[in-house]
């Protein structure tokens, strides 16, 4: 057993800093695995390393004073052990939900980014429009009536598409926000099915395209937000519309199955290229460069953000809503829980 403080020191070093280094590995082999075990290795060191210190220094001379001294270390780290596990877990969680919202930060402030440089971009567009017909109205450039009310009947549509455009805006900035808040009721989605074909079907008549709606005779109740679950099916009904040219067919079909009920809104247009699939439910995406805002069978087309909308009304409903080619034109499909009660 040393005597003096160079012995007692040397003895406790040469004893304690195995542990300490032993330590420190098993750290930097768990850093990347367990924040749990992590923690209780961190309680152990000192404690194993304290133990193998006076176990050096008393000359493993099992006194009873290193039996106390022992029995205090070995209790110390039956107690603190299992606090830092449970401490770990909670860190773990903690840290883990942190790192989930800086990640959900990120996306939804570049997903702002892109918006608000969509936006800039898209409303552009009908306002530079805008401003040339009225400036050339102004000015006396048009003076035949005919072409003043062609110019006035453009301005007019010109104008209810930026209507429709701040619209979308101000619902896809609540969804992005978690600001939306929906009144759910019991409905059957089959009468919300008749009021979006009735107020399609002109649309689809003017161009020239077959539009009908096939129903199950029972009931599909779902709780719903009538007008949000609306706009969703109107926004899908819309785009296959304006994705199919004249002569082709667009059909909306419901049922119910696994405890669900689904309704998918199928076109016969060109589908959708498979790279472009994962990309549907963005905000702006039309499938095409050209921006353009009208479609080939003379449709308006929408201000881009309709599919990002339904993606988040759906979402908020605990649904789920895909996109599919098929044979010929595409699938757009929607499944909501059935409502039990």
């Amino acid at each position: 057993m040393p005597e003096n403080l160079l012995e007692i020191i040397g003895y406790t070093l040469a004893c304690s800093l195995p542990v300490v280094i032993a330590g420190a590995l098993a750290l930097r082999a768990l850093r990347d695995r367990s924040l749990t075990a992590s923690m209780a290795v961190l309680v152990l060191i000192p404690t194993l390393a304290t133990l193998a210190g006076i176990t050096g220094v008393s000359g493993l001379m099992f006194t009873a004073e290193f039996r106390r001294t022992s029995l205090v270390l070995l209790l110390v780290a039956a107690v603190t052990v299992p606090a830092a596990i449970l401490l770990g877990r909670d860190q773990a969680r903690k840290t883990v939900w942190e790192k989930q919202i800086r990640e959900q930060e990120r996306a939804a402030e570049q997903s702002r980014r892109e918006l608000v440089a969509w936006v800039s971009h898209d409303l552009r567009t009908p306002l530079a429009g805008i401003r040339a017909m009225t400036e050339a109205l102004i000015d006396g450039v048009v003076a035949d009536p005919s072409d003043i009310a062609r110019y006035a009947g453009q301005i007019e549509r010109e104008t209810r598409r930026l209507s429709r455009m701040v619209d979308d805006l101000f619902e896809m900035s609540k969804i992005s926000a978690g600001a939306l808040h929906l009144d759910l009721e019991p409905l059957d989605l089959r009468e919300l099915i008749d009021e979006i074909y009735a107020a399609h079907r002109a649309t689809a008549d003017r161009a020239g395209i077959g539009f009908t709606a096939e129903q199950p005779p029972a009931p599909l109740p779902v709780a719903a937000d009538d007008h949000a679950l609306g706009r969703v099916l109107a926004n899908l009904v819309s785009n296959a519309i304006a994705h199919t040219p004249p002569g082709g067919k667009v059909v909306i079909t419901a049922g119910r199955s696994d405890g669900h009920i689904w309704t998918r809104v199928d076109d016969s247009g060109p589908g959708i290229a498979e790279s472009d699939l994962p990309r549907v439910f963005e905000v702006a995406y039309r499938g095409t460069a050209a921006r353009s805002p009208v479609a080939d069978n003379g449709v308006p087309m929408g201000s881009g953000m309709g599919l990002a909308i339904a993606a988040g009304l759906v979402q908020a409903h605990s649904g789920a809503i895909t996109a599919a080619n098929r044979e010929v034109g595409c699938r757009f499909e929607i499944r909501l829980p059935a409502e039990t009660g």
